[in-house]
């Protein structure tokens, strides 16, 4: 068994409602970089009629994001844990909304096939920034809680991306300028970020990288060969295609399904993405219950958490039965809050037994297995819905392959790791 990791010296520097509020606003750093990323599924019938698009070519726009973030993301990881997340996030975020804006003047596929990896570059730090921050800012006991917190991020950003978007698209007269109204959204975000982190103490804990300690699991060199890390890999792999469909191809869905036109598509594509927020968050709040009454005594996986999370994200498999577009988007909300709880107990079971100096880079190689995930699914549900003209293969497959990762992951045995009580 594992020591207990000993609480970061900066850790009696910072108030509970402090700690707190620098996880809300890593959260909403993680809600701006979804609605920079999702504008262009919201808008895809608008881009895709402009500029020539089929489906097959439009997954191969949804994996260039994904293509670069995968690359990104861990090398993210690794200079974030040496600069640290206060400015680690402005400057990404200062970055990633240029390129988002820069998305309004594309004239060809080509032209944004190219802004979509330089997205996904610029997007990189954000999650491994968020989580070192989560990290760094709450005590042992809160973490999973704080982490649940997090994933909500993805699924606030995804929920106001599209009404957002629609809404510019309306007032200003067009798809182009939508995109630049969404990207001014980062820099609303910088100064209430930079307010939140001021001051020594916050600066302490954000900025200055921690000390690697010798009973720590992990090291960077053999992170990809521990089990926590792997089975972590596995499940969110397996998982994340699930959330890749709801995220960028239900548009598409509900209008080849149900004919639901792109101007109506805000009323429903809400709805999974706030069932995302309910799932992770009930995760992280049930898991940190059980850490606080577990005490010094070990802490288990919480394999059956994670097996119940699995199931409710294997309902997608069931769309195709759907009726009504509310039916459809009901059997999608309960996959995301499935695959809300997944990511939420894969990366606070991880993160807890990762070596403090290297929360960013364990952070980022999860982040990079969603990447890959949306890289190899995307153009495949394309492929598929090009060739048959539907997408109900593509969703009983999504739903099916997440299972046999959560047995995966619940059998596969990895050491114990202490509690924390401070």
């Amino acid at each position: 068994m594992s020591a207990p990791e000993p609480e970061p010296e900066q850790r009696a520097f910072l108030s509970r409602r402090r700690a707190w509020l620098v996880a809300v606003m890593a959260t909403l750093a993680m809600s701006v970089s979804y609605i920079d990323r999702q504008v262009l599924a919201a808008l895809a019938q608008s881009v895709r009629a402009a500029l020539d698009i089929d489906h097959e070519q439009f997954g191969w726009l949804a994996s260039a994001f994904s293509m670069s973030y995968l690359v990104a993301t861990p090398l993210a990881g690794v200079v974030i844990d040496r600069v640290g997340a206060r400015a680690g996030l402005v400057g990404a975020m200062v970055v990633w909304s240029a390129v988002a804006a820069a998305h309004a003047l594309v004239p060809s596929y080509g032209v944004l096939f190219a802004l979509r990896i330089a997205l996904g570059t610029a997007e990189a730090p954000s999650f491994p920034s968020a989580a070192q921050a989560v990290r760094r800012a709450l005590p042992a006991r809160e973490r999973s809680a704080g982490i649940g917190l997090l994933f909500t991020g993805s699924s606030i950003g995804a929920m106001i991306a599209a009404p957002l978007a629609i809404a510019m698209k309306k007032s200003l007269g067009g798809w182009q300028p939508a995109f630049i109204g969404t990207a001014m959204v980062g820099l609303v975000w910088i100064p209430f970020w930079l307010l939140a982190t001021r001051g020594a103490a916050a600066r302490r804990a954000l900025a200055t990288v921690e000390a690697p300690h010798a009973s720590a699991p992990l090291t960077r060199a053999d992170m990809l060969r521990d089990p926590a890390a792997l089975r972590a890999i596995v499940i969110v792999f397996l998982t994340a295609p699930a959330m890749a469909f709801v995220l960028l191809w239900a548009p598409q869905y509900l209008e080849h399904a149900f004919n639901v036109e792109e101007n109506d598509l805000g009323k429903y594509l809400w709805m999974p993405a706030l069932f995302f927020d309910v799932g992770a968050v009930a995760m992280g709040w049930i898991a940190s219950r059980r850490d606080r009454r577990a005490g010094a005594r070990d802490v288990s996986s919480h394999a059956d958490l994670m097996i119940i999370a699995a199931l409710a994200a294997g309902a997608i498999a069931f769309a195709p039965f759907a009726r009504t577009p509310w039916a459809a988007v009901a059997l999608a909300s309960v996959s995301l809050a499935g695959v809300g709880g997944v990511f939420a107990r894969a990366t606070a079971d991880v993160l807890a037994r990762v070596n403090p100096a290297h929360v960013s880079t364990a952070s980022g190689m999860t982040a990079a297995a969603q990447s890959l995930a949306y890289i190899v699914a995307s153009p495949l549900i394309g492929r598929a819905v090009d060739a048959t003209h539907s997408f109900d293969g593509p969703l009983v497959a999504l739903g099916v392959i997440i299972l046999p990762g959560a047995a995966l992951w619940a059998l596969w045995p990895v050491r114990a790791v202490a509690s924390h009580t401070s």
